[in-house]
């Protein structure tokens, strides 16, 4: 096909000239040219341009149903969507992710690859909109202010079940080095000071548990956006939809999609509100907070390998230095850091424009969208780089963790029901001064015997709750 061949296609400002060989048309060609802002097209988010298929499918659907859009049309719409759900055309949804209008060059492009898709398959050219036409067609009984934001909610829907699994391999990859460090005994800390003994598996439970508390939070959040507008039209009042067309384009929706949405029980309030995405994003702040802490923790935990913790070793991934010879940097930890760095940084974009809808409409969602789904997005794609590039090859080193163990004057804290607390600060005194352990000064002072102290400081003793049998007179 010729590539410098055109056809004209013509809206409110006048004519112009669309690629031939484009799906787009004359309204995404406009859009194209007045928003070069991120070079990020749509596409990029594959969710979103299934999303909308799905909502241009059920749309068809329900107005034929409805008898006002005729079975032929309605037809070859349906087929168009189903191969755009499938993958394909996706390169024409060329739109920057970045615009003005509250996204309705995002729709305009979906009506328009849409239809010329139509076309195509009743054998008729591209532009050809006598035939069937992108926005009498297409988008009849919508607006974008309906269409686009249920889009954002149900393309959501379909990345967080993909960020909940990645989650889930994560956890999984965390359960799995707590039970290998179950017998591993080290020295816990409070305020990086030495605080009680723990087991290093119990250490890493708990990121897992984290992570397994988030994925509920998560859910919670994600049924939240079931609830959608779709049928509201331009402000909620549903003006050139049928009165039945809401109730029926939601019950279509959710066959085509495979999600059980909801329509929301006020259609004006459901459109000018961005409550949900708002929520949406502050789990994911969550997720990012705990998830980049948890990462803080292996970096400080790895940290050395003569001059710190040293506690546990993380798999080499590559050359840490150009300068320093043998450096090996904690740099998957220290990706996942920045992302989560990102996704605090959406967070606060979110909440601002939702904030800064006016009136009827919030004009600011593509930003919202593009934060949400760059935050899921990094999010999935950080927790399987930290599990398999990370987590899962990460050992102990338990000769000298049980060393600090011994060395640290923090296991006076489980002599205190067993000599008082005011023998226990004396003996963890003398040791701070004189370097020695624990363990012998509690001996020379004669506060228990050898038999009484290697009992209490057994691994099962020191790191879960025991019944006291000997008491401190």
């Amino acid at each position: 096909m010729d590539p410098h061949r055109t056809r004209v296609e013509h809206d409110l400002l006048g004519d112009r000239a669309v690629p031939d060989d484009a799906y787009y048309g004359v309204h995404t060609l406009r859009a194209l040219e007045n928003f070069p802002i991120s070079d990020t097209p749509i596409s990029i988010y594959p969710a979103l341009i299934r999303a909308l298929a799905c909502i241009k499918q059920a749309a068809a659907m329900a107005n034929s149903e409805l008898g006002l859009l005729d079975e032929e049309r309605a037809g070859f719409i349906v087929r168009a969507c189903e191969e755009v759900r499938e993958g394909r055309l996706h390169g024409q949804f060329v739109v920057d992710v970045i615009q003005g209008g509250a996204g309705t060059s995002t729709n305009m492009n979906a009506n328009e690859v849409i239809c010329n898709r139509a076309l195509e398959l009743m054998g008729r050219s591209r532009g050809d909109y006598a035939a069937l036409h992108p926005i009498d067609h297409v988008n009849m009984s919508q607006s974008t202010n309906d269409v686009y934001p249920t889009a954002i909610k149900l393309a959501a829907w379909f990345d967080i079940a993909g960020l909940i699994e990645a989650m889930e391999t994560l956890r999984g990859a965390f359960a799995d080095k707590a039970r290998e460090f179950a017998d591993v005994l080290k020295m816990g800390r409070t305020q990086l000071q030495d605080a009680v003994p723990m087991t290093l598996g119990q250490e890493f439970t708990t990121y897992a548990t984290m992570l397994g508390e988030d994925q509920k939070r998560l859910r919670e959040a994600a049924d939240l956006i079931r609830e959608i507008n779709l049928g509201a039209t331009a402000i909620g009042t549903g003006i050139t939809a049928h009165p039945d067309y809401a109730a029926l384009v939601c019950r279509r929706l959710s066959e085509v999609s495979g999600v059980q949405l909801i329509t929301a029980p006020d259609l004006i309030e459901a459109t000018q509100d961005c409550g949900g995405f708002v929520q949406l994003s502050g789990v994911l702040k969550r997720v990012a907070v705990k998830l980049s802490k948890t990462c803080s923790d292996l970096r400080l935990l790895s940290s050395g390998p003569r001059a710190g913790l040293n506690e546990i070793d993380l798999p080499a991934m590559q050359a840490g230095s150009s300068i320093m010879p043998g450096k090996v940097n904690p740099v998957i930890p220290e990706v996942v850091n920045q992302i989560a760095y990102e996704v605090i940084g959406n967070d606060v974009t979110i909440t601002y424009a939702a904030e800064a809808g006016q009136l009827q409409l919030n004009a600011f969602e593509p930003i919202i969208a593009h934060s949400l789904f760059k935050s899921i997005t990094h999010l999935r794609n950080g927790c399987l780089t930290l599990a398999e590039r990370c987590v899962r090859g990460i050992t102990a080193n338990r000769e000298r963790l049980r060393a600090m163990v011994e060395n640290s004057i923090g296991i006076v804290t489980a002599l205190n029901p067993y000599i008082g607390y005011a023998n226990a600060s004396a003996v963890a005194a003398e040791a701070h001064a004189t370097g020695g352990s624990v363990h012998e000064i509690v001996l020379a002072r004669g506060l228990m015997s050898r038999e009484e102290l290697d009992r209490v400081m057994r691994p099962e003793e020191l790191t879960r709750p025991q019944p006291i049998r000997t008491l401190a007179k």
